[in-house]
């Protein structure tokens, strides 16, 4: 893994988050980050799925933001991780045309991609 090439500590799915509650407050339905990465502070959720599933992951991680709004959490979706792929040598860069990846890259993003700092990315 790539984090553990860079020395990077995480840890994998460490914590489950309340993202809609019945009436009296008691969660209903939860949410778990892919990776916590602790230096950072940071979760990363990782979404490489059809964009069916890209989307309920988004409103997950939206929820995640409404009712945790001191949780910092960054999506990479499969365009971030193909980059990641490319850039490290696992993977050529034709892969990362569009004509090869019709139906499988998302459109804009349905969130707000946070920076390292928590700021909204531009």
């Amino acid at each position: 893994m790539l984090l553990d090439f860079y020395g990077l500590p995480w840890d994998y799915e460490p914590r489950s988050f309340g993202i809609e509650f019945d009436a009296d407050g008691t969660p209903t339905s939860f949410f778990t980050p892919d990776f916590y990465l602790p230096d950072e502070d940071i979760f990363i959720e990782i979404t490489t799925m059809n964009q069916k599933l890209v989307t309920k992951k988004n409103r997950k991680v939206r929820r995640l933001l409404e009712f945790h709004p001191d949780v910092r959490c960054k999506i990479l979706y499969q365009r971030d991780y193909l980059h990641l792929v490319v850039k490290y040598g696992l993977e050529e860069p034709g892969q990362l045309d569009d004509d090869s990846l019709p139906s499988r890259i998302p459109g804009p993003p349905q969130i707000t991609r946070l920076d390292e700092a928590g700021s909204e990315a531009g």
